[in-house]
């Protein structure tokens, strides 16, 4: 089973939602990754202010904040390598990373008429 990993920057709480002035990324990424969790997928989230010897001791991780800093994070690694930085991802890319297949788009309506004639 794949296996996910966000190093999150420094949050007030474990998911960032909390406080007065929540940000919506932080809202619907939390909101995703129960979703994910709900569907199978094995994730661990990591907070910078919190657990900051998960973040010194993946070589990883580590190498990604000596080289871009801790204004880079998020971090997202999946299976150990790094998937994506700078943002949270979306829940279709945690699900193509997890091997959950995600509900469809609803199909886009066509019309029946075209130029002169209708069906």
């Amino acid at each position: 089973m794949t296996h996910i990993q966000v190093f999150d920057p420094a949050l007030c709480c474990s998911t960032g939602v909390c406080g007065v002035d929540v940000d919506q990324a932080l809202v619907s990424f939390s909101a995703d990754v129960e979703w994910a969790k709900q569907n199978g997928a094995q994730i661990e989230r990591y907070n910078l202010a919190q657990e900051p010897l998960a973040f010194v001791e993946n070589a990883a991780v580590r190498g990604f904040l000596e080289r871009s800093g801790q204004d880079a994070l998020p971090l997202i690694l999946v299976d150990g390598e790094v998937a994506l930085a700078g943002r949270y991802p979306k829940r279709a890319e945690i699900a193509r990373w997890a091997g959950i297949l995600a509900v469809a788009d609803p199909l886009p309506v066509i019309p029946c008429c075209t130029g002169n004639s209708c069906c």
